[in-house]
């Protein structure tokens, strides 16, 4: 039965790896943020549209390289985490580096920011761009490791602050997940997460849909769900805060996955009804003097 539900979990690694990789060749978005690259629409601008509908300033996604911003974002955890200059930071499912690249800044000369994500094409797509950053910065603090957020490339204890946005849903192992975010924070390091999670579950034509695995909603936890992870990876302070205006948006910008869901719903209801963006903080206790 172990077997099974190690190959299951591998599959979906696989299955989450494989979509993508697609999304990191073609240039575009694909997950939680707007595709209109599915409807031919100009990609760029759907995705930075989107990004600063969620709460990016104007003046953080000019500074970015090109290409950083793939519209994949659900929240924006940079400005969540309030970062510090001289902090380490570790970005899970960093994709092209967009909060890397914002993270940056904030941390400074003396900080240092990790992007991991376990898509080759999405690490050379990041690294591609850390030129770019250089120069439109003078900084050289950001660097991308390619890995498996259920087995972090970082060690123990090293890092002030983790962050993530909409990837931890893609995880067939989020308790995983959670226990290595707690592992490789430092004490009295914290965690600020953007995700996508469920207010209840989701109707079953909709968790069978592999474009919702990929799209971050098949794979979404229960919110109470996801506390009782973290609290059981040894999390504290943990802050849990809804942000219905996320599906409100993918609804307004005629969001093409979002548009497949609401035919497999019950007649009447809406995504909203199950799906909510969430701001996830919490920390490490620090050991008692």
């Amino acid at each position: 039965m172990k077997r099974m539900e190690t190959d299951g979990k591998q599959t979906v690694i696989d299955q989450v790896r494989q979509g993508y990789a697609a999304i990191a060749e073609k240039g575009g978005s694909g997950c939680c943020g707007s595709s209109p690259c599915c409807d031919g629409a100009d990609v760029n601008a759907g995705a930075v549209s989107i990004t600063e509908r969620i709460g990016y300033a104007t003046n953080e996604l000019d500074r970015l390289p090109d290409g950083a911003d793939m519209g994949l974002s659900c929240g924006n955890p940079t400005a969540l985490a309030a970062l510090k200059p001289g902090e380490v930071v570790l970005d899970l499912g960093s994709g092209g580096g967009l909060d890397c690249f914002i993270a940056g800044p904030m941390v400074g000369r003396t900080g240092r920011v990790i992007g991991v994500d376990m898509t080759p094409q999405m690490i050379s797509r990041a690294r591609g761009g850390v030129g770019q950053y250089r120069e439109r910065t003078g900084l050289d603090n950001v660097e991308f490791r390619l890995g498996e957020i259920e087995h972090l490339p970082a060690a123990d204890a090293g890092v002030d602050v983790v962050i993530s946005n909409c990837v931890l849903n893609l995880s067939p192992d989020k308790p995983q997940v959670w226990r290595e975010i707690a592992r490789v924070l430092k004490p009295g390091g914290r965690a600020a997460v953007s995700d996508l999670a469920l207010l209840r579950p989701l109707p079953r034509e909709v968790r069978a849909m592999m474009e919702a695995l990929v799209g971050c909603i098949a794979g979404a936890a229960l919110i109470d769900e996801t506390r009782d992870m973290m609290r059981a990876a040894g999390l504290t302070d943990i802050r849990l805060t809804p942000k219905p205006g996320f599906i409100k948006t993918l609804g307004e910008m005629q969001d093409p996955l979002y548009r497949k869901i609401v035919e497999n719903l019950p007649t009447g209801e809406q995504p909203a009804d199950y799906i909510t963006s969430l701001d996830i903080a919490a920390r490490k206790p620090a050991p008692r003097s």
